[in-house]
């Protein structure tokens, strides 16, 4: 009888193979590098300066110390604005000023407009169909031709007023609750809840304020989705051999479990929408809006479902990232500067008066607010490094050569503390922007927060005025306190690592019901 070989046995099989083909492909490039080394030296001089790099592996060593974007910082505060790298096997070029910035973003914006292959968003995309990270080219350009129309016009950004104001009203009744009750509110939770059930709200038309089943599988994929775009995987350095190593790590199968949760959960949402029981309201979804264009063949693109739940994914998973991290770094700016929060404020309840909750009609005399979350925008962009970009074909930049397929890095983080243009840059300081010029909409190199140029994030009106009213009325309606035994000095910066980049730790404070507030609505 044969004997059952057992799995502990295959599993180490396969890492001995992993680690005999890693060891062959390193043995083989170092032999290319030294024959090729004339050659290599000869090219060294067109390519933009950077730190010396191992075989194989190249400079990947030298992120390992920080958040991917300080660790940059520190790498381009040594070897210039315009800094070369090769992570793995791939070439990385990465820009750390305003001016190198406007370079790749504004002259030669057209040969930067390409997406690098990043294996969690392909797999969750559905190989690229989005607007973020599909390649540019004619799809592309119909598809945000849709997705602006569509849905971040202003006209349709107001559309959805009344989901906004209803989650934000939700949000400030259980904050009083727990405000009574002098119990701390964990406010990146809080925010996390509030800002997916308004993109829900908006793109599906449901929301999760129920506890159960669905609304833990839900939160826990959003969760999930978070983690893995700040794991690292092993394809996006080495192809050739990323699969294999992915999968002994673990990280392909919870890829492929993320991406089989959320396409049930939006085929589910298609299952719903087209049920002809349903109620609809009379504005419609984004939901609605695709399914009509699919039905109808309106566009220029054959949207197939699989195009409408990649668009899906996008409005979904960074509309939900992106403000939820941006405003847990607000209300954390404003806890560790207890002054700026008083003069923010002062400015909310002196403007708005005798009404419950602020509405987004108030939002325009909050001038000093606006500060605030611009001021947070410069000093933590929710993407350090925005979307990474790549090289269409070869062009000229600053004197050198950049190769095509070069992945392009522009750290926003690092161009927004440049004290060339910020004074005492590590400063949170909002009133740096009044009365000042200098916005986020792409023009503004030293500030950059969402991109620039054709590949400009398109929703910036979508997820600011989500922020302006969240923040406004967590000001409006609470007096916020450290918990007992923190100071002010206490509070932590600490990041998670991925393309957004959010708060390590949760952010808990005592918040009590503003007097004043209570007593004029009596």
């Amino acid at each position: 009888m044969l004997r059952q070989i057992p799995t502990v046995s295959v599993q180490t099989m396969l890492i001995f193979l992993c680690f005999l083909l890693v060891f062959t492909s390193f043995l083989l490039l170092l032999l290319l590098s030294r024959n090729n080394k004339d050659g290599a030296s000869s090219r060294k001089g067109l390519l933009p300066p950077g730190p010396p790099r191992f075989p194989v592996i190249g400079n990947l060593h030298q992120l390992g110390k920080f958040s991917l974007h300080r660790a940059l910082h520190e790498l381009s505060r040594r070897y210039g604005p315009l800094m070369s790298l090769q992570l793995g096997c791939v070439s990385t070029v990465v820009v750390s000023s305003a001016r190198m910035a406007r370079e790749v973003l504004k002259t030669h914006d057209l040969q930067f407009a390409d997406r690098p292959f990043l294996v969690s968003v392909q797999k969750l995309t559905y190989n690229g169909l989005d607007l973020t990270f599909s390649p540019y080219g004619e799809y592309w350009r119909e598809l945000r031709k849709i997705c602006i129309i569509g849905f971040f016009s202003i006209k349709r950004v107001q559309s959805f007023q009344s989901i906004r104001e209803d989650e934000v009203s939700i949000l400030i009744k259980s904050i009083s609750q727990l405000a009574d009750s002098s119990k701390l509110v964990n406010l990146s939770k809080m925010m996390f809840s509030t800002t997916s059930n308004i993109i829900c709200g908006i793109a599906f038309g449901k929301n999760f304020h129920e506890e159960g089943c669905e609304r833990s599988t839900f939160y826990g994929l959003l969760d999930e989705y978070q983690v893995s775009m700040g794991s690292f995987a092993f394809a996006n350095y080495f192809p050739s051999l990323g699969w294999i190593l992915d999968t002994l790590t673990g990280f392909n199968s919870r890829l492929e479990r993320i991406f089989q949760g959320f396409d049930s959960f939006f085929r589910q949402v298609i299952e719903e929408h087209l049920d002809p029981k349903r109620l609809k309201h009379d504005r419609g979804d984004i939901t609605d809006l695709l399914l009509q264009m699919h039905k109808d063949h309106t566009s220029e693109i054959d949207l197939t479902l699989d195009h409408i739940k990649a668009v899906m994914t996008d409005i979904l998973l960074a509309g939900t990232d992106t403000t939820t991290a941006t405003l847990v770094w607000a209300m954390t700016f404003l806890a560790k500067h207890p002054r700026v929060m008083e003069k923010a404020q002062e400015e909310v309840r002196n403007l708005i008066r005798n009404k419950q909750n602020i509405s987004e009609y108030d939002l325009h005399q909050l001038h000093y607010l606006k500060c605030v979350v611009k001021e947070t925008l410069r000093l933590q962009p929710a993407a350090p490094l925005l979307v990474p970009r790549e090289s269409r074909k070869q062009c000229n930049l600053d004197g050198y050569k950049i190769h095509p397929k070069t992945q392009i890095l522009v750290n926003a983080w690092t161009i927004g503390r440049d004290p060339e243009f910020w004074e005492n840059p590590e400063e949170f300081r909002p009133e740096r922007f009044i009365n000042s010029s200098i916005d986020f909409k792409g023009q503004c190199f030293e500030y950059i927060p969402f991109g620039s140029g054709r590949r400009i994030c398109p929703g910036i009106n979508f997820g600011m005025v989500i922020v302006e009213l969240v923040l406004a009325n967590l000001l409006y309606s609470f007096d916020w306190e450290l918990p007992p035994g923190i100071k002010t000095a206490d509070i932590d910066m600490e990041e998670l690592s991925g393309l957004t980049v959010h708060k390590k730790n949760a952010l808990c404070l005592l918040a009590s019901n503003y007097t004043e507030h209570c007593t004029s609505l009596l």
